[in-house]
């Protein structure tokens, strides 16, 4: 394996400069920008475009990045990793602020592979000098249960489960789960020691969910793996923040007019970043220190500030604002009703965070400002999606909270009267793995749809008949704005 998979990173060595194409502009090569492709150390599941924007940027501004390369694989389509090797794993991002855009090559991937490259990806874990496993694959991808374990009914999760009962070196595995098992089985296999597995996607208490549902899958696989894991293996908690939109064609032209290069694999991005990790590396990491991360006892605080103040007011803004005609997050920011609804929702959540109450009013301010920021196109719609996966851990806890505090008030229910609003046809289209299930929820006449949705999201009948009267109140508020088929604003 070792062999095979330094045959891996030489695909992305130095080649030849890239020839200029029709319009007189190049492609990306390592011959000529970035640096060197370092050694393959950390394996990563997902190269969207946050990946590329958070923890490789972080990667490539670390002290010794020089020392550790990515060797990357994509989602469901092989696409990107295609386009990304023919310019030897080379991408811009490009940095959007208030004046301006600035664009950067980041050489931090040395490999990029298609999703069902399974051999390497068993290759990667098999090596001793690979010591870390980072992923970005959205909530859903992690396919848990509404417990919070592995969704041990789902035909992929199940499937993957006696592929590698009958066939733990080789069986073929899809599931994000599946992929973990079957690395560290080959780990197990090699020997080759001790590994961190870092998940980056915006889940409360990220580390233990991501060993919850690796612990799950093993158990079922060898009863023999989950020991051999709890000796091994360290599940790292983080809190990830940078907003980074899709790629348009206006952000390929910027970069082709500034810096002369045709980069189809062009990350726009905001400048604020921020990357707080908690737990063990014990076969050591990158200083992403140096780049600007934060390494802490205890990530909750900052868990919850984020999710609860940046995702939640965001989740807010897909439902409520699509509703209101808005696109875009700057538009719906710009909109003195929906300024007025995220600072209710603030209003109550902060109330809740376990950060000094000054440090809360920076951060609400800051993010003013970033949302403000006209330079990022960053769509309502994209942040709409998955809300199944999204409403229990952005919304769901403040509410509580609230309740606990003698509190039913709008600010901590306008999402779920919002959300259910998008469920009934309004605003953004509805995109969601359990479409079906919440769009049948949701239907109907609301003095039943509203309970049964806020029962769906795991309150109990007291509380649901404390919060159904005012989310109906929302709700009725919310569809007496807007026309179903379009989102268009009645005023």
């Amino acid at each position: 394996m070792t062999t095979d998979k330094l045959s891996y990173a030489a695909e992305l060595a130095p080649g030849p400069a890239r020839p200029l194409d029709g319009g007189g502009l190049r492609r990306l090569s390592r011959a000529t920008d970035g640096r060197p492709a370092a050694r393959v150390r950390i394996v990563h599941l997902g190269v969207g475009n946050f990946f590329r924007a958070h923890a490789a940027w972080y990667t490539e501004h670390a002290s010794d990045a020089a020392e550790w390369g990515i060797a990357a694989f994509t989602g469901r389509s092989p696409a990107i990793a295609e386009s990304l090797a023919r310019q030897d794993g080379l991408y811009t991002l490009l940095v959007r602020g208030p004046d301006g855009a600035r664009a950067e090559v980041i050489s931090s991937l040395s490999a990029v592979h298609p999703s069902d490259d399974l051999d390497a990806l068993r290759g990667y874990f098999a090596d001793p000098a690979v010591t870390v496993v980072t992923s970005t694959v959205t909530e859903a991808g992690y396919r848990r249960d509404a417990s919070g374990g592995l969704d041990l009914y789902a035909e992929d999760v199940r499937a993957d489960i006696a592929a590698l009962q009958t066939d733990p070196r080789s069986g073929v595995v899809t599931t994000t789960p599946g992929k973990l098992v079957a690395g560290l089985l080959a780990r197990r296999a090699a020997g080759a020691g001790p590994i961190a597995l870092v998940p980056n996607d915006n889940v409360p208490d990220n580390g233990a969910m991501v060993a919850r549902v690796v612990g799950d899958l093993a158990a079922r696989v060898d009863d023999t793996l989950p020991a051999w894991v709890a000796a091994n293996a360290s599940f790292v908690t983080t809190m990830v923040d940078r907003i980074t939109p899709r790629s348009t064609d206006e952000d390929r032209a910027t970069v082709a007019e500034q810096t002369g290069v045709d980069d189809p694999e062009t990350v726009p991005t905001e400048p604020f970043s921020e990357w707080v990790l908690a737990g063990a590396f014990p076969g050591g990491r990158p200083d992403w220190e140096s780049a600007g991360a934060t390494v802490v006892g205890d990530v909750h605080p900052f868990e919850t500030r984020k999710l609860w103040l940046l995702n939640g007011s965001h989740s807010l803004m897909a439902y409520a604002g699509s509703l209101l005609g808005h696109e875009t997050v700057a538009e719906a920011i710009a909109d003195p009703v929906v300024r007025s609804w995220v600072e209710e929702w603030w209003d109550a959540a902060a109330a809740h965070v376990e950060l000094p109450p000054g440090d809360v009013a920076a951060y609400r301010q800051a993010l003013l400002d970033r949302y403000r920021n006209p330079q990022i196109r960053h769509l309502l719609s994209q942040i709409a999606a998955d809300g199944s996966q999204k409403v229990p851990i952005r919304v769901l806890p403040v509410l509580r909270a609230e309740l606990r505090a003698g509190r039913v008030a709008a600010g901590a229910t306008r999402t779920v009267a919002a959300w259910v609003a998008h469920l009934r046809g309004h605003g953004a289209p509805v995109t969601d793995a359990a479409a079906a299930d919440v769009r049948a929820l949701a239907s109907g006449d609301p003095d039943a749809a509203v309970p049964a949705v806020l029962s769906w999201l795991g309150l109990d009948v007291e509380e649901v008949e404390q919060v159904a009267p005012v989310v109906l109140a929302g709700l009725a508020d919310l569809t007496q704005r807007s026309t179903p088929s379009t989102g268009a604003s009645r005023g």
